[in-house]
Formats: C-alpha cells, sequence, structure tokens
C-alpha cells in the first residue's frame, strides 16, 4: 500500500526500546478517534521490550532490529533504514526510543520524526533528565515533544507541559508525575502532525 493520499488518514509507525507507555497513549487515541490516523507497526532496537506487547494486543505489525546482533551502528542503521522506508508512514514517533539516529535517518525523515523528552527542553537534555531536574532545583520541569533534527533533543519544540517539582521530590516522583504529562502531550503533538496543524519556520512550530 503507498502512503495515503491528502484527505485520509495518515500513517504512523513508533520507534520504542522499552515498556512503551507513551506508545499505548497513542494507540489509546487513535482507538478512540481522537487522532486521524493508522499505526502501521512498531519498531524496536531491543527484543524484551514491553512495547511489543502492546503492539501484539494491537494487531499492529513488529520488527525487530536488535542492536546487539549488528557488528557497527552504521550496519544497525542501514537496517533500521530499510525499515522505516518499509514502512511507508508519514510520521514517525519516537517514544521512549533510546538511540540517537544518524545524519542519513534524519535527512531523508526530515520533518516527519518527533521525540517525547521528559523535561523543558533546551533544559535537562540527554539521559536521566528528571534526575538533573531535581539535582539543579529547579521549581518547574515537564516534558516536550519536538521535531527530530541532528542533535539530542535539540529541534524544534511543538508542544510543553509544565509540572511542578516538590520540596521532597526525588528522580522517581518526579518522573511518575511528569509521565502522566507525556500521556498528554504526545498524542496532541501527533494529532496536531496528522491534521496538517503545523507550520515550521526555522526552529519556531507554529500552531495553525
Amino acid at each position: 500500500m503507498d502512503r495515503e493520499r491528502p484527505g485520509d488518514k495518515k500513517r504512523i509507525a513508533v520507534l520504542a526500546s522499552g515498556r512503551g507507555s507513551n506508545f499505548q497513549a497513542v494507540i489509546d487515541a487513535i482507538a478512540a478517534a481522537e487522532i486521524p490516523a493508522v499505526c502501521v507497526g512498531l519498531v524496536t532496537d531491543n527484543p524484551g521490550a514491553y512495547a511489543i506487547k502492546r503492539a501484539e494486543a494491537a494487531g499492529m505489525p513488529v520488527t525487530v532490529i536488535d542492536y546487539a546482533r549488528f557488528s557497527s551502528k552504521a550496519a544497525y542503521e542501514e537496517a533500521l533504514l530499510d525499515a522505516m522506508r518499509s514502512c511507508r508512514a508519514d510520521l514517525f514517533v519516537l517514544a521512549g526510543y533510546m538511540r540517537i539516529l544518524g545524519p542519513g535517518i534524519v535527512h531523508e525523515f526530515s520533518g516527519r520524526m518527533m521525540n517525547i523528552h521528559p523535561a523543558l527542553l533546551p533544559s535537562f537534555a540527554g539521559l536521566h533528565a528528571q534526575r538533573q531536574a531535581v539535582e539543579s532545583g529547579v521549581k518547574v520541569s515537564g516534558c516536550t515533544v519536538h521535531l527530530v533534527d541532528e542533535g539530542m533533543d535539540t529541534g524544534p519544540i511543538v508542544v510543553q507541559r509544565c509540572v511542578p517539582v516538590l520540596p521532597d521530590d526525588d528522580e522517581s516522583t518526579l518522573a511518575d508525575r511528569i509521565l502522566v504529562e507525556e500521556h498528554e502531550a504526545l498524542p496532541f503533538a501527533v494529532k496536531l502532525f496528522c491534521e496538517d496543524r503545523l507550520e515550521v519556520t526555522g526552529r519556531r512550530v507554529r500552531i495553525r
């Protein structure tokens, strides 16, 4: 099947490495007709990812590209690129995908990949964002959905949600509260894309 014609539902695919709770939030929003899209599959680098069970429960195809089985990152990314092309997706959603994509993939799918990050970017990029927030003493943190570029969590920002950082918070308690907002922010951002409501100019994303 070719990619959908204008006016039809968008085709989305998800990349995930772990439990896939944000993936589930997107699945549920599609099932509730909140997102005008069809999810055409999951691609994962982790054969033990719980996200696989979520995809199977929803009747979605799963492609496992086990990073450990490749001799180099270049070989892995060649296989990943082939898998992504096979999806024929309008949008790729990175929902807990724990690898930085190489420039070849970023260029081919520029403007068509979204990532969810548990901090208010540009603050606290990279790993352990919630720990970074607690240790820095900030009073507010949250989550960010952004378009993917070649940097680490540096692409144009689509949606952000805020949560307070409480005096007795640790990494775990803050992460739990941020996750609640992630489950709202990511489906909303995907919805905006699928409704053709995003206009990107440089680093600015305007919602129409």
